[in-house]
């Protein structure tokens, strides 16, 4: 190691003194720009000052490699709280990468890094890059790893980390480095690796993100050591040191005699039902899926208790169907199918009866990629499901050859019994969707505020715009997807995969950061319990004018927790009334409308007159449209 390396301008040219030997020996060269990307100005370098003698310094450190190989991958951003394992690749990010593409945004916690790159990815269909520091950070981030790999999103981390213990400075650095970086979530992500060269690093950054974008998708880090950012690059090896080609994995499909075989079950079904997970990853799936319950005139629904997916459009006349009544059922990438068809019920000490609903004889079937990405830890596979058929592979890819299947097999028999089950099935979702209005009215003009007036509210505001759903719908009761116009892709990004608290807020931030650059109107109906889990998040919105309302749904509770208390005392014939202790957020109550200000965010609130709800919502839309977020504090009905 050379202790006192000239600090040359050459740091900002990485490649142009090897550029005439590297030309015969890479397939694509180093270069700040990605493959496929325009080059852009580089942008001005400020004179580095004179170094002191006896300071270490170099002109090619390997981060600014690093920062190549991540610029190929097409990353837009990467979030980060900051920390001093990966120092080298966060300053060859802003100087040598220009902070573009990707764009460093400032995180205030390594959990909500992670959630915001998860919310990202279901709007966008591609991973963010997310930076987390040694085993504290990978330790605060490790239940957003989780919520992504059980909701089966691609999330990209680098984790710094200092394995030689030669180069370990204090006891920081030894209490926060680690003999196996990845080990504490390795059964909670799909790959991960530790180079030990820059070559090494190159071949495994590609395959990581190849492997995170393969269905079932899904995290993956990747070990960035501490020394081999910050060392220089040998000049010997600059030349052959080489970008490797990604190319994208072509999903899985289903085996045609397979697929064959459950084309002939649909089409001589007199009533299949669909029952949709994870079925639509892209809005292409969508519109397949609509394809073949249009076909078959068959209903589709999402499970019984949490929608995953914008899988099927909320108003469509096909939407909903009872699985009692099916003699076929098909699940689409459901991770518990066998909830989906079974009511659990406790048995005192002896474990939950599991009753089928279906009547005897129904077929099952299914398409499904879980179990190509399963351990024995976790337990996020549900209960084992007896199915008459089961297709391995990625529901999405394996639907057109299915539509086709069953098209060739339609008789104009089979047809005519088709569209009198549409009918049948138009009016009976018909019925539905007028109840659940009927239903929204009651209440209107209590206080606390109904969640469902809630909902309808921003219905009102919100409808003629192009806007997106970016938070989950289980704890209002589901009112949005009741009541809105759900059809696009984007409208709605689902639940967090593993329920884990402190998902919400971040997951919006992120999917609204996705969602700029389209224009949308971004909304989060945010959990209050959830925000408290790591409200700074608000404060990387404000400060990457990152568009987002936030509309609070404050109940002053961990309600479901308050409902369970109460439930263990009726069964215990005590009293429930005090069930609200450890459960209740008040004394005193949270203001979140000063919060959102005190992190530079505009702010309005407590709303608790139903009738200054609407005005307050079109205030804070004004801002979210002049390029801002805004949040309005709602206090609510429990649910």
């Amino acid at each position: 190691m050379a202790m006192a390396k000239k600090h040359g301008v050459g740091r900002r040219r990485f490649m142009t003194d090897a550029a005439a030997g590297a030309a015969a020996l890479v397939s694509t060269p180093l270069s700040v720009h990605g493959a496929g990307q325009n080059p852009s100005p580089a942008p001005a370098t400020p004179a580095p000052p004179a170094p002191a003698a006896d300071v270490y310094n170099t002109d090619r450190p390997g981060s600014d490699f690093m920062v190549d190989l991540i610029k190929s991958l097409g990353f837009e951003y990467a979030a980060a709280n900051p920390g001093g394992s990966f120092r080298a690749l966060h300053e060859s990010l802003v100087n040598y990468g220009g902070n573009r593409m990707p764009e460093l945004l400032t995180c205030l916690h390594e959990e909500s890094s992670v959630a915001m790159a998860h919310g990202y990815a279901k709007i966008e269909g591609k991973p963010m890059l997310v930076m987390a520091h040694g085993t504290v950070g990978l330790q605060h981030a490790s239940m957003a790893i989780y919520n992504a790999y059980a909701d089966r999103v691609p999330v990209y981390s680098v984790l710094g980390n200092i394995l030689d213990i030669q180069w370990r400075r204090n006891d920081v650095e030894w209490t926060h480095a680690v003999q196996d970086a990845a080990a504490m979530v390795r059964d909670c992500i799909k790959w991960d690796d530790t180079p030990v060269s820059l070559s090494h690093f190159a071949e495994s950054a590609v395959r990581a993100y190849k492997i995170a974008m393969t269905p079932p998708m899904g995290p993956v880090i990747l070990v960035a050591d501490g020394p081999m950012q910050e060392e220089g690059i040998p000049v010997a090896d600059r030349s052959r040191l080489r970008v490797p080609k990604l190319t994208p994995t072509t999903p899985p499909a289903g085996e045609s005699g397979a697929v064959n075989e459950l084309a002939r079950l649909l089409v001589a079904a007199d009533n299949p039902a669909i029952i949709a997970g994870r079925a639509a990853r892209t809005p292409r799936g969508l519109t397949l899926l609509v394809e073949l319950a249009e076909l078959l005139q068959a209903p589709v629904q999402d499970g019984k208790q949490f929608v995953q997916r914008m899988n099927f459009p909320s108003r469509h006349p096909l939407r909903g169907g009872n699985v009692a009544e099916a003699d076929l059922v098909l699940g689409l990438e459901m991770p518990d199918f066998f909830q989906q068809i079974h009511t659990l019920t406790p048995i005192n000490r002896l474990g939950m009866e599991a009753r089928r609903q279906t009547k005897p004889g129904t077929k099952i079937a299914t398409i499904s990629s879980h179990e190509l990405l399963s351990n024995s830890n976790y337990q996020d596979f549900g209960r084992y499901t007896e199915a008459d058929l089961a297709i391995i592979a990625d529901a999405e890819a394996t639907l057109p050859s299915l539509i086709e299947a069953c098209r060739r097999l339609i008789t104009p028999d089979r047809r005519r019994l088709f569209d009198e089950r549409g009918r049948r099935l138009a009016e009976a979702s018909k019925a539905l969707r007028d109840l659940n209005v009927e239903q929204a009215a009651w209440g209107w003009d209590a206080s606390p505020i109904s969640t469902a007036r809630m909902a309808a509210e921003l219905w009102n505001l919100i409808k003629d715009e192009d806007w997106s759903l970016v938070s989950d719908t289980t704890f209002v009761n589901h009112w949005p997807l009741k009541l809105w116009d759900v059809t696009r892709h984007h409208h709605y990004i689902g639940w967090s995969g593993a329920y884990g608290i402190g998902y919400g807020a971040p997951a919006a931030v992120g999917a609204a950061l996705a969602n700029k650059k389209y224009g949308r109107l971004s909304v989060n109906i945010q959990c209050d319990g959830d925000l408290n889990y790591a409200p700074g998040v608000l404060w990387t919105a404000a400060h990457h004018r990152i568009p987002l309302l936030t509309v609070m749904h404050n109940n002053r509770a961990y309600h479901q927790e308050r409902m369970f208390v109460a439930d263990m005392a009726a069964r215990a014939n005590r009293d429930v009334s005090r069930s609200n202790i450890g459960n209740e957020l008040a004394d005193p109550f949270i203001d979140y409308a000063s919060l959102a200000k005190a992190y530079g965010m505009y702010g309005i609130g407590p709303i608790e007159n139903p009738n200054e709800l609407g005005p307050a919502l079109k205030r804070a839309i004004d801002v979210v449209k002049r390029g801002e977020p805004a949040l309005v504090d709602v206090v609510t009905q429990p649910r």
